[in-house]
């Protein structure tokens, strides 16, 4: 004869075995050691102080005054206690686990006050001045020469042109490129102007007798941006071969490449301090480099979109980046965020700053935002005019810069021209108020 088997839910069978762990573990729990209060209060203290420690202070201030208004004993709270009423005095806020405590105060006490954003300085707006006409391509590029007395574009036409700053008549063309000149830049020690394009080509020019002196060999593809080391005889281009090569200005010797980007590096920034050399790239990233390594110090991942402008300020140890989602501030040396200029609504192709604190930002619709640095308040919008025979598609700024006294800036455009804006004299902060709003203008931690 056979046991009937009987079968049970599995509901059941998952209870029995709950029950089972529970009678085998219950004895082991009731042996554990007494709680050591003290250890528990400097526990619940430590966990308060981390989480609740910059309130803390606002908390004893605001508890202190208390007891002197009811006259009571003039004892502090406990880091513990005082964490546990401010967070009962924040919305959503948690406690640590520090087992009963006793009920806070009728008083809650005021959160610390945010810090006010700072009201922006007033800028004059700024107006066109002069356009000069001459190149037979659009102008890629634009660089003022450290005497202030002229300076040189770059153009489609192959052609290196030389203007007089104050008259803005040509002086001298420069022929020698076979594709698109995209980046020039002039030497502050020596009579020489360098330039990129993008027939691969990186030369070196000698202005006492207008010829190429030096060509530098490396890059696989278009060179799109130049720049000079403000301290050391060093040039480094970068460009569509995803690379930044550093070259020895006098010896042609390509002292480092800078690999990591993963597309073209399209903006390029060089720096006395560290880290010395910052690029921006189409794989929408900016790169820290330290020159004397040749290797990348950090990697900037905030923005979306490709990265075609930098800017160094010229006094402060900051720096700017454009992309077509926003304009960011970063602080140097290790490009920590500052804050976000939004409004530009293009791809931007350009930035340039001066002393005073002027950010211009120029796009490839043909629209130019000026901003206060510091504050990030965009104080005016202008939209360039396309010169009669141009399409209205060719309202592009390719190239901006400030002359050495910041007083005028100067743009590289599509409709083949180069604009120069000066201040208003006439205006004053009456005329053009700042339309201030500080709940807008506010730093994003983001």
């Amino acid at each position: 004869m056979t046991d009937e088997v009987i079968k049970h839910s599995v509901h059941t069978l998952v209870f029995r075995s709950l029950k089972r762990s529970h009678d085998m573990f219950l004895s082991n729990q009731s042996m554990l050691p007494p709680i050591d209060e003290k250890a528990e209060k400097i526990l619940r203290g430590i966990k308060a102080r981390d989480s609740y420690g910059q309130v803390m202070t606002t908390v004893q201030k605001a508890q202190a005054f208390k007891q002197l208004e009811t006259k009571s004993q003039p004892e502090i709270p406990h880091d513990t206690d005082i964490a546990e009423s401010a967070a009962l005095g924040c919305d959503g806020a948690m406690l640590p686990a520090s087992g009963p405590s006793a009920a806070p105060g009728p008083v809650t006490p005021t959160p610390p006050r945010r810090a006010a954003a700072p009201r922006p300085r007033w800028h004059a707006p700024w107006k066109l001045f002069r356009v000069i006409s001459g190149h037979l391509g659009w102008v890629r590029c634009v660089a003022v020469e450290p005497g202030n007395e002229w300076f040189a574009t770059g153009a489609a036409d192959r052609v290196i042109k030389i203007w007089d700053l104050a008259s803005g008549k040509l002086k001298v063309s420069l022929t020698g490129h076979v594709s698109t000149v995209r980046g020039l830049e002039v030497s502050a020690r020596h009579p020489y102007l360098f330039s990129c394009g993008e027939d691969r080509q990186v030369k070196c020019w000698d202005l006492e007798y207008n010829k190429v002196i030096r060509h530098y060999h490396g890059h696989l593809s278009a060179v799109y941006s130049l720049a000079l080391h403000p301290t050391i005889d060093v040039l480094v281009s970068a460009g569509r071969d995803a690379t930044a090569r550093v070259w020895d200005a006098r010896s042609k010797a390509n002292v480092h490449t800078l690999s990591g980007h993963t597309d073209t590096v399209a903006s390029l920034a060089c720096q006395a301090a560290e880290p010395q050399v910052i690029t921006g790239s189409h794989d929408a990233t900016v790169r820290l480099w330290d020159l004397a390594a040749g290797k990348s110090l950090c990697t900037l991942t905030n923005h979306k979109k490709s990265v075609r402008a930098l800017a160094l300020h010229p006094a402060l140890y900051t720096f700017a980046s454009a992309s077509p989602d926003n304009i960011k501030q970063w602080k140097c040396p290790d490009g920590r965020f500052i804050q976000n200029l939004s409004g530009h609504n293009a791809i931007v192709n350009c930035l340039a700053v001066n002393n005073e604190g002027v950010l211009a930002s120029g796009g490839d619709n043909g629209s130019m935002f000026l901003w206060d640095w510091r504050t990030g308040y965009n104080f005016q919008r202008l939209q360039s005019a396309v010169q009669p025979g141009s399409m209205d598609s060719e309202a592009g700024i390719f190239a901006l810069a400030f002359d050495r006294s910041g007083s005028r800036l100067l743009t590289a455009e599509a409709d083949k021209t180069i604009k120069i804006y000066r201040e208003d004299d006439a205006a004053s902060e009456e005329t053009h108020p700042v339309n201030w709003r500080p709940e807008i203008i506010k730093r994003r931690k983001y």
